[in-house]
């Protein structure tokens, strides 16, 4: 016959944060500016809210501190299409990029973007997974995590 000991121990809380970490949004906030993956966090209006050093290193924008408050195709972020001698992308297709989508979908987005650092003749394909944040109910921003390809 088997033999079960069952114990009862307090539950494990995690010391407060001295961050300012009180929603959902800045949770993701603080997990995404400390994260080793690439990824990005946009608020409602599009502004860079967090992003991780290496999602920084593989759209080609700099620092996380160069990026951080400014809309988020206005913050370097280059994005150009799949042809042979590859053009910016027009406002009707960036809005069709995951982060933009997933924000005014509500709903999980996936694409794949190509990202054009200064002086780069080529660009680089990224991978991006997105979804909507909510905060109270409602969307607050978008989550993407991306990969090369």
């Amino acid at each position: 016959m088997a033999h079960v000991e069952l114990s009862l121990s307090e539950v494990f809380a995690p010391a407060a944060s001295t961050e300012q970490e009180s929603d959902n949004f800045g949770q993701w906030s603080g997990m995404v500016s400390r994260a080793a993956e690439p990824c990005l966090l946009i608020d409602a209006d599009t502004t860079v809210v967090a992003i991780s050093s290496s999602g920084c290193d593989l759209l080609c924008l700099g620092a996380p501190e160069d990026v951080i408050g400014l809309p988020l195709l206005e913050g370097g972020l280059r994005l150009v299409d799949f042809t042979a001698s590859p053009s910016e992308l027009t406002e009707q297709e960036t809005d069709k990029i995951p982060p933009l989508l997933a924000l005014h979908s509500e709903r999980l987005a996936r694409g794949l973007l190509r990202v054009q650092g200064p002086g780069s003749d080529a660009g680089r394909t990224v991978d991006a997974i997105s979804t909507p944040v909510l905060t109270d109910g409602a969307v607050a921003g978008s989550l993407t995590f991306l990969s090369a390809v």
